[in-house]
């Protein structure tokens, strides 16, 4: 079958007396209840069907929120690199030497923007039918559906009848955080065999792995609910326990099995040390108490949650999952956040330009020795905060994932969602590669060819579809991340553009984009290049917390 062979279309929502986790697509949404009477509804009454998109048509109109702004760099570097609003503001200096051709370690046809324009419009009509208000929003929830079973509407059904919306809309809070957290690059030989015989890879397969460990309660520590994550749980969880979890042995290992053993495990402690977000039995569902209860919530008659409080829950809350080993200013790590050659550095530093060798850039912009060094001083116009590039990929998928269960279950509404980015990771970025509007210089491919044929020595991998291969930090990896991000914003409004009579005055959200074209395009153009890998064009030696 060709690439844009029609497939079938999304199935029509269910009935509403089916369980279903999805909302009612309707406009029935009623704007006057309570926040309080979220929690104390009809447990039997969830009113699912149709799927509710964020920011779609069917959105009922949000009032006027003022959005808190990030904070001053000058004053606090690491707050400022740990917001939303750093990513996409910081993202634009390497998007904008991209666009003049600049970039360090990658040639930038923009000659071939429009195939990718094209090749991806080509996906979202394949898939949807115009005005495409059916494209939901990218999530977690979506690929627990793989093979057209809505695992999560089952899941929902076997609940007792006493528990009502608030409860699962935890539990499902519960499911896609640990979910998510587990979603890094599976490795290309990992599959897992699902209770009905079916057999999944990738993402889909994590998802599938994760939603049968939560029913199995691996993750719970309380006797009386198998269905939850909670501290005690993830504290005592094992890499054996885990391993078994994903099928991951012999001739079907799982990529950095290790590494998202230790995850849950810090997530574990994550929970225990912050109360305040996820209650005195550390759950992560406990963030909707916290966000119900949170004064800019209460301010609004409906329940809108101001998205900069749910990013701070999730970027405060579990900062401690993070290992020790990533970038921090004055003993606070900032997450998925790294140096890059491509952003402005200080002078002594300047020399230190990746291409010039034949090894791997070293940055070091916090040296331990002072306390001011990442704030600007007076006979420097560069801080050394400055050439760090933020992306926090897991969060932002995080917070995408878990919106929509609080959007369904609970009908609430975000406002600022328009702040998150497009996701950095290899299928989105794989796309611009693998379409030509990126191509690796020679000395780093020949530098990641290498990479790989070690790689390939130390784990005793035979190699099949040579691609070249490096660690998350590398300076390739984080220029090619911070372009994508860019990217991807230009992607969407050129798609736009290009389907302007399709949406008939409508338009497409990035989360939408990233569902239905970017992301499945990515993934798509991979498994035609190399069909018998399906890897993106660039490989990530990941240890299961990044990618």
């Amino acid at each position: 079958m060709g690439i844009f062979t029609r497939k079938s279309k999304t199935p029509k929502s269910v009935t509403k007396d089916s369980a279903s986790f999805d909302s009612d697509n309707s406009n029935n949404y009623n704007g006057i209840r309570s926040i309080r009477s979220i929690r104390s509804s009809n447990p039997n009454n969830t009113n699912l069907g149709g799927f509710l998109n964020p920011m779609s048509p069917m959105t009922p109109q949000l009032p006027k929120i003022n959005l808190p702004k990030p904070p001053d760099p000058s004053l606090d570097a690491a707050g400022y690199l740990r917001s939303l609003g750093a990513v996409r503001e910081r993202s634009k200096i390497v998007t904008e030497k991209a666009l003049a051709n600049r970039l360090n370690h990658f040639d930038v046809d923009l000659d071939r923007f429009p195939d990718v324009v094209n090749f991806v419009c080509r996906i979202i009509k394949r898939d949807f039918d115009a005005p495409f208000h059916s494209i939901p929003g990218h999530g977690r929830y979506q690929h627990f559906g793989v093979g057209g079973r809505d695992r999560v509407a089952q899941l929902l059904s076997t609940f007792d009848e006493t528990v009502d919306n608030t409860e699962k809309c935890r539990r499902l809070i519960d499911l896609f955080l640990v979910s998510v957290l587990l979603d890094a690059g599976a490795g290309t030989s990992w599959s897992f065999k699902s209770s009905d015989g079916r057999t999944y890879r990738r993402s889909e397969g994590l998802a599938i792995a994760s939603l049968e460990m939560f029913k199995l309660g691996l993750f719970s520590g309380n006797p009386s609910n198998k269905f939850q994550v909670d501290k005690d749980g993830l504290r005592r969880l094992t890499v054996e326990q885990l391993a078994k979890g994903l099928q991951s042995g012999p001739g079907n290992v799982v990529a950095g099995l290790d590494g998202r053993a230790q995850l849950l495990i810090r997530l574990g402690d994550a929970l225990e040390e912050k109360t305040e977000f996820f209650g005195e039995t550390g759950r992560p569902g406990n963030m909707i108490d916290y966000l119900l209860d949170h004064p800019t919530t209460q301010a609004s008659s409906s329940p809108v949650v101001v998205l900069p409080v749910l990013w701070n829950v999730l970027m405060s809350g579990l900062a401690p999952i993070w290992p020790a080993s990533r970038t921090a200013i004055n003993g606070v790590s900032l997450g998925d956040a790294w140096p890059c050659s491509s952003m402005p550095q200080l002078p002594q530093q300047s020399h230190r330009q990746s291409g010039t060798s034949g090894s791997p850039p070293t940055f070091s912009p916090f040296p331990p020795t002072t306390q001011s060094s990442a704030h600007s001083s007076s006979d420097t116009a560069t801080a050394a905060w400055e050439s760090i590039l933020p992306f926090h990929k897991l969060t932002q998928w995080l917070t995408y994932s878990l919106m929509q269960p609080m959007q369904s279950l609970l009908k609430i509404q975000f406002a600022g969602t328009e702040l998150l980015t497009g996701l950095p990771e290899y299928r989105n970025g794989g796309l611009f590669v693998d379409m030509g509007v990126l191509t690796l210089k020679p000395t780093d491919m020949e530098r990641g060819l290498q990479n790989y044929n070690n790689w390939c020595q130390r784990t005793g991998t035979k190699a099949v579809e040579v691609a070249p291969m490096f660690e998350p930090s590398d300076d390739v990896i984080v220029e090619w991340r911070g372009v994508t991000v860019g990217f991807l914003d230009k992607l969407c409004a050129d798609v736009n553009v290009a389907l302007k009579d399709d949406l008939q005055g409508g338009e497409l959200t990035l989360a939408q984009l990233l569902e239905a074209g970017s992301w499945k395009g990515g993934r798509e153009i991979a498994e035609v290049s190399r069909p018998n890998t399906k890897e993106p064009p660039i490989l990530i030696d990941s240890d299961g917390t990044v990618f």
